[in-house]
C-alpha cells in the first residue's frame, strides 16, 4: 500500500522558517480531516495541527499556535505546514495522518488517526 509522502524537511537556524508538505493521492483526500504530528527522539508522538476536510477550520497545539500554519490543496491532494519562528524544541520527525475515527470534531488523539507517512525530519539548530 502506498504511503503518504512527506517532504521539505531540513536544517534551519532558530528563528527561521520552513514549509513541509505531504502528498497523499491514495483515496478521496478531500473527505478527510488531516493532521500533522511530530516525534522527537525519546519522546512520544504529539499533535501539532489539524485542518478540516472542506471549510478550512484549523486546530493547533499551544506550543505552535501563532507560529505554524496548516493548509491543504484538495485539488493536488497535498497537506502543508508552514513553520515560522522555529525553535530548537521544534526539532522532530514530522508526520502527516488522516483522521479515521471520531472525526466529527477536531481530535488530537493519536489513536484516531491512520494512513501515516514515514515523516520528514526538521532540525532547528545553529
Amino acid at each position: 500500500q502506498v504511503q503518504p509522502r512527506e517532504s521539505g524537511g531540513g536544517l534551519v537556524q532558530p528563528g527561521g522558517s520552513l514549509t513541509i508538505s505531504c502528498a497523499d493521492s491514495r483515496r478521496p483526500f478531500h473527505n478527510y480531516v488531516m493532521a500533522w504530528f511530530r516525534q522527537a527522539p525519546g519522546k512520544e508522538r504529539e499533535f501539532v495541527a489539524a485542518i478540516d476536510a472542506l471549510d478550512g477550520d484549523t486546530d493547533y497545539s499551544d506550543s505552535v499556535k501563532g507560529r505554524f500554519t496548516i493548509s491543504r490543496d484538495n485539488g493536488e491532494s497535498t497537506l502543508y505546514l508552514q513553520m515560522d519562528s522555529l525553535r530548537p524544541e521544534d526539532t522532530a520527525l514530522y508526520l502527516c495522518a488522516a483522521c479515521v475515527r471520531s472525526c466529527q470534531a477536531f481530535t488530537r488523539e493519536l489513536t484516531n488517526y491512520g494512513y501515516w507517512g514515514q515523516g520528514t525530519q526538521v532540525t532547528v539548530s545553529t
